[in-house]
């Protein structure tokens, strides 16, 4: 009997949501790591018991936390993240160069292949890998020679927040910063390269089509196409056919090409997900009428998915990584909010149900389809 484990990153602490397959009744464990800033809890998909937590405090600093038992236990990994020789100098917001500092973790991303090597994304932005399940930690220093002196923060910092490991060439690493851009790898980590081509930033950067600088907010991949990328950009979503040599616009009808996260359906390579929210000054859905958008041809052409979910009065906003699907038939799809709620279908997104309310404001949501 399959089951699904949804883990959930707050503000305020962690939570497990698990069901059974047919995920009509849900079980809400109680926080883990309370009053700790979570923003980022991800689970092996080669030891489903394998979960890593990166917590993250204004007192206390950073810590990465791993349970090799579902969740269950924890013990603390290392947490020195250290900048290779001198980490020199990036753009800062009034265009002068400033130290380069690290300040968090936004993302763990575990391998594809072993339980005990696992990549995380930080701010200020760069890459670093773990082959000791998480004990300690390299950074992939290549990566931020690629310009790195016009990179600078977005609203929420200077993050490293989206790491796509590539199913097919193990070789392959592709990262999205903020306000960087979207770079790959092609040879492990060893060497990148920007992949931008076709990013307009009329709004952020002087050069609009600029190499880096473009504010991207997320990056979506389905295993069985992964030269198809999609994009959730500051403004604009957008698609490349080409493992993001170039990018073409697929905001299409939306009501807003503004939003965070985009997700793809576990068996449908074409059909997409994206929360669209008002505007970059004004983080909440039009007409206060909470949506999620889905497209069955890769782009362009966009529903609103609106079953379940609240119609008038509703402004929360859903973060780049609150969204999130199962592997199970038909797809699940998930997705927490800034209000505290999480809201789940188990028919590909025809209809919602809040799973649990009024948790702390949710960063983060990963889905883990159990055996």
């Amino acid at each position: 009997m399959n089951g699904v484990r949804v883990l959930v990153g707050t503000r305020k602490g962690a939570f497990i949501l698990t069901s059974d397959e047919k995920r009509k009744r849900w079980k809400v464990s109680e926080p883990i790591f309370p009053g700790w800033e979570i923003y980022h809890f991800s689970g092996s998909p080669v030891d489903p018991n394998r979960l890593y937590v990166s917590q993250s405090s204004g007192w206390f600093g950073q810590l990465i936390q791993r349970s090799d038992d579902g969740g269950k236990t924890w013990q603390t990994m290392g947490n020195k993240f250290a900048y290779e020789g001198i980490p020199g100098t990036h753009q800062w917001y009034d265009g002068t160069q400033h130290p380069w500092e690290f300040k968090r973790v936004w993302q763990l991303k575990p391998s594809l292949t072993d339980p005990d090597t696992v990549y995380a994304g930080v701010e200020d932005a760069a890459l670093f890998r773990s082959s000791d399940g998480g004990q300690s930690w390299q950074e992939l220093a290549e990566l931020r020679k690629v310009k790195s002196e016009l990179w600078q923060p977005g609203a929420g910092g200077m993050c490293l927040h989206t790491i796509l490991l590539d199913p097919q060439d193990a070789n392959r690493i592709i990262v999205a910063i903020s306000a960087a851009g979207a770079f790959r790898s092609d040879d492990g980590g060893e060497s990148w390269r920007p992949i931008n081509n076709g990013l307009k930033s009329q709004y952020e950067l002087p050069d609009p089509d600029a190499e880096v600088g473009h504010c991207v907010h997320n990056l979506a991949m389905h295993p069985s196409k992964p030269n198809v990328l999609f994009m959730q950009k500051h403004w604009d979503v957008m698609r490349s056919d080409n493992g993001g040599d170039s990018w073409d616009e697929v905001s299409g009808n939306l009501p807003s090409d503004f939003g965070f996260p985009i997700a793809v359906h576990a068996h449908e390579p074409n059909t997409i997900y994206v929360v669209p929210i008002k505007s970059d000054s004004e983080h909440y859905p039009p007409e206060g009428k909470l949506r999620v958008y889905r497209s069955r041809s890769g782009g362009q052409e966009w529903e609103a998915l609106t079953r379940g979910l609240p119609q008038k009065n509703c402004y929360v906003n859903v973060l780049r990584t609150a969204l999130a699907v199962d592997a199970l038939d038909p797809c699940g799809i998930y997705f927490g909010t800034t209000g505290g709620q999480v809201y789940a279908s188990a028919d590909s997104g025809d209809s919602w149900k809040d799973i649990v309310r009024d948790l702390p404001s949710v960063m983060s949501v990963e889905v883990q389809t159990l055996p």
